[in-house]
């Protein structure tokens, strides 16, 4: 609960927090967070219900990597805020807000870092997120827990599975795939850490990509990003900043390159 009482935490892009309370009922103590509310839900429940053109793919790719960067980027000053990793992004813990934009939620494995006093807190709990978005080194066990930039390039290898699911729902030229969590071919519904050990680590795998993104411009490009995101390499993943800086650039690549034969896909 005290991460979201950081200063400087809000944004745009991040989940707003309100109020917390502490109640007890039947001798069992509950925690109540009162967070804002954004009625399209999780990127997970929209990603199944809508498609996508380019536009409203890289707003989503986009705002989602800003809140993260926003998380990773200690300011420094007497109202600064630490540097946060996230631990368990995934895209049901992303929301999407009515403007098209999405926002980070779920801060209750979030771990905190500040140059000051060059301390990793680690809060009490040390779960380590979703098996299904678990980084290689966590499977592996081989995360340098002593290092923060360890737990923020674990957030970029899930982010690139999120990338991954939302490109997936982008419609062009006729064609489209149906909404899949990643590793849904090769893992059981509820994988075990084993399960997803065996995939990661041992084989290596990773979502597949499908051939209609290598015959388009703007999905291409999506495709080397995800590829940097996600690389076994903990050390060959992109910092959050080069990949919002990435979508931002495929964003504004010129319109007439990114002509739009989705007009009426969602009326299908």
């Amino acid at each position: 609960m005290e991460i979201y009482n950081t200063c400087l935490l809000r944004h745009d892009n991040i989940l707003g927090y309100y109020a917390s309370d502490m109640t007890s009922r039947n001798s069992c103590t509950q925690l109540w967070l009162i967070m804002q509310y954004h009625e399209h839900g999780s990127l997970y429940d929209y990603l199944q219900r809508n498609v996508l053109n380019y536009e409203s793919m890289l707003l989503l790719a986009t705002s989602a990597a800003a809140g993260l960067v926003h998380l990773h980027t200690e300011i420094v000053g007497n109202q600064g805020k630490p540097a946060i990793a996230h631990r368990d992004i995934k895209s049901k813990n992303i929301l999407v807000k009515l403007d098209g934009t999405c926002c980070i939620g779920d801060l209750g494995l979030a771990v905190t870092h500040s140059q000051e006093n060059n301390k990793i807190d680690l809060g009490r709990n040390n779960k380590v997120g979703t098996k299904r978005y678990m980084a290689p080194e966590l499977l592996d066990e081989t995360l340098n827990v002593y290092y923060f930039d360890s737990f923020k390039s674990v957030d970029v290898y899930a982010f690139g599975l999120v990338l991954w699911e939302i490109t997936r729902r982008c419609y062009t030229n006729g064609m489209i795939e149906d909404y899949k969590p990643p590793f849904w071919d090769v893992v059981p519904t509820d994988p075990s850490f084993e399960d997803m050990k065996k995939v990661v680590v041992i084989d290596q795998q990773r979502p597949a990509i499908p051939n209609r993104w290598s015959y388009d411009p703007t999905l291409k490009q999506m495709t080397i990003l995800i590829r940097e995101c996600w690389a076994q390499n903990p050390k060959s993943r992109l910092t959050m900043l080069r990949v919002k800086k990435t979508l931002n650039s495929i964003t504004q690549r010129p319109k007439k390159e990114k002509l739009d034969d989705c007009s009426d896909c969602n009326n299908n």
